[in-house]
């Protein structure tokens, strides 16, 4: 006896639910492949204690990284209240208190359950190196005290030192050119490629104490002490690097006055840096605190001086000349000044720090010509006092050190480093690129991360997008046929 035509729809139906939930369940188990989740993000904290301020960073990278270095963002840049840290010698505990704010603000920031994961490192550069030399004990004590501070918070605090002038400028040409692109870029084919040959930048940093130059030599670099090696994204550099100890912008202006000083008659300095009809009446003692001021003091240093301004920035120039020593690198192409040894300038360079602050109050950081650049500042130094204070509100700290630290910033450029009219193009004044703050600090990370262990990315088992929609065609399918098998039992009669 054959089958009923019920019967028949039934088998069909049954058939194809069992062929098509087979079919799902191959794509389900044969066709899934390992995709790889987001990365974890990683944290770590670099502060920067300057010699007139201190500046707190937190950064952020995934946690796997390419070729053992990690692509690094910036998350928080935040600036400590009060002055650098060398400054609070008669109360080193207060030089810890003071970062409390800024690490309260990184703590916010961070996910609690990261917190004991997260690298911290505070960085003393040159203000505390000269501290240092001046008095040991009392850097030591200030050190102790803000690794204190920091140790007692529930990051993982790997400590506070001094960081060599070296390591700042080799830290703040690796953080100029990661934030360019230079470093590492990511292809259109999903690849990091390394950086071609000649695209790297040169960095120019000028902080309160030291100023550093550092930069990819066209030429073999012959004073290896000179000389920094890293490795980064896989690739291996060799740059140029040298600090200068004194040649910051707040050292040069005391050795400068107190040049001016010893060859005045009596307590009246007449300055050809400030302006005409500047007066003021200063503290003689503090100028010569600094190991940076060679000059021979007075006798009475408890006295006060009266400075007055002359507005020549002509006899300005020959006053900033006379800190240099020009004639010990006479002769030679490969010497920048004072007998340091350095090869000719080459390509791009970025000049940050005071190069940019003193700079963007002089409107000239947007390119402007040598010739313009000079003529600008010449013409500020030439403006009286009172026509200065009137047009820049609100300065007044700064405000008599412009005219000095712009023609200080061109002589070191010029007859310093060696730059000329034509390569001045070259140079560009910077705070920020990318959005990111230029300094040594981010720098430092990205060295940091070569040493930090990368974690392999969470893996899950997926589908391709085909693959995932074929197996739900399949599966709404074989529920229809089951639906209608079990509807056919219940609805069609008997035949």
């Amino acid at each position: 006896m054959g089958l009923t035509q019920k019967e028949r729809v039934f088998t069909v139906l049954l058939g194809f639910a069992a062929v098509s939930g087979l079919v799902t369940l191959i794509l389900i188990l044969v066709e899934a492949t390992n995709v790889l989740l987001p990365a974890d993000t990683k944290f770590g904290i670099v502060v920067d204690a300057g010699s007139s301020h201190t500046s707190l960073f937190v950064y952020q990278w995934p946690a796997d990284k390419e070729n053992d270095t990690g692509v690094v963002s910036q998350a928080l840049a935040c600036q400590v209240e009060g002055p650098g840290i060398s400054s609070y010698t008669s109360d080193p505990e207060q030089a810890g208190e003071s970062l409390q704010g800024c690490l309260e603000e990184a703590l916010a920031l961070i996910p609690e359950a990261q917190h004991q994961e997260t690298p911290m490192f505070l960085g003393a550069t040159a203000g505390m190196r000269l501290l240092s030399q001046k008095n040991s004990s009392q850097a030591e004590d200030i050190l102790a005290a803000v690794s204190r501070v920091l140790g007692q918070s529930p990051l993982d605090f790997w400590g506070a030192e001094l960081l060599g002038g070296q390591d700042e400028g080799a830290f703040g040409w690796i953080t100029i050119n990661y934030i360019l692109g230079k470093l590492v870029k990511y292809s259109f084919s999903g690849e990091w490629i390394p950086p071609l040959d000649g695209t790297l930048v040169g960095a120019l940093d000028m902080g309160g104490a030291s100023t550093q130059i550092t930069f990819v030599p066209g030429v073999p670099i012959l004073d290896k002490s000179t000389q920094a090696t890293f490795r980064l994204y896989g690739s291996d550099h060799s740059v140029y690097t040298h600090s200068y100890l004194c040649f910051g912008r707040d050292q040069v202006l005391s050795r400068l006055l107190a040049g001016l000083v010893q060859s005045s008659q009596g307590p009246l300095v007449r300055h050809p840096c400030y302006h005409s009809s500047y007066r003021d009446t200063l503290p003689l003692a503090p100028l010569y605190e600094s190991p940076c001021v060679h000059a021979a003091a007075p006798a009475d240093l408890a006295q006060n001086i009266t400075v007055e301004g002359m507005g020549n920035p002509g006899a300005c120039v020959s006053a900033i000349r006379g800190l240099f020593n020009f004639s010990s690198c006479s002769g030679r192409g490969d010497c920048a000044f004072n007998g340091v040894y350095q090869p000719p300038v080459r390509g791009q360079f970025y000049a940050f720090s005071n190069y940019y602050h003193t700079f963007h109050f002089l409107n000239l950081t947007s390119g402007q010509p040598l010739a313009t650049v000079n003529a600008t500042i010449w013409d500020f130094c030439q403006r009286p006092w009172k026509l200065v204070e009137a047009s820049s509100p609100g300065q007044d700290r700064w405000l008599r050190d412009y005219c000095a630290s712009g023609l200080y910033i061109l002589t070191l450029l010029l007859e310093g480093y060696g730059f000329r009219e034509e390569t001045w193009p070259s140079i560009k004044f910077r705070k920020q690129a990318s959005g990111m703050d230029i300094g040594w600090t981010l720098g430092y990370m990205l060295n940091l991360t070569n040493m930090t262990p990368a974690e392999a990315p969470a893996q899950w088992r997926a589908q391709s997008y085909g693959v995932w929609a074929a197996g739900l065609v399949f599966m709404v399918l074989t529920l229809a046929a089951i639906l209608g098998a079990a509807a056919l039992q219940l609805f069609w009669l008997q035949d």
